[in-house]
């Protein structure tokens, strides 16, 4: 799941080197947390969430298809 969230957020940022995720094991679900640089941090969230929420769903859908339960953090 991390190399999606990371290919998905190499794609959409002005510098893809400073892409960072992690992966942070908890009680029942994985939460991956993704950092970019403060100028990308909008293109990964888009207008009103939308490209966070869609990169949330598509995590999600690829977690339940291997029966994981997997959720995505943006930390600034």
């Amino acid at each position: 799941m991390e190399e999606l969230v990371r290919m998905i957020a190499k794609a959409l940022v002005e510098n893809p080197d400073a892409v960072d995720v992690r992966s942070v094991p908890g009680e029942g679900e994985t939460v991956i947390e993704l950092r970019v640089a403060p100028d990308d941090m909008g293109k990964v969230i888009g207008k009103q969430g939308r490209i966070a929420k869609a990169m949330r769903v598509v995590v999600k859908a690829a977690a339940a298809k291997e029966s994981k339960r997997v959720s995505v953090e943006i930390a600034q």
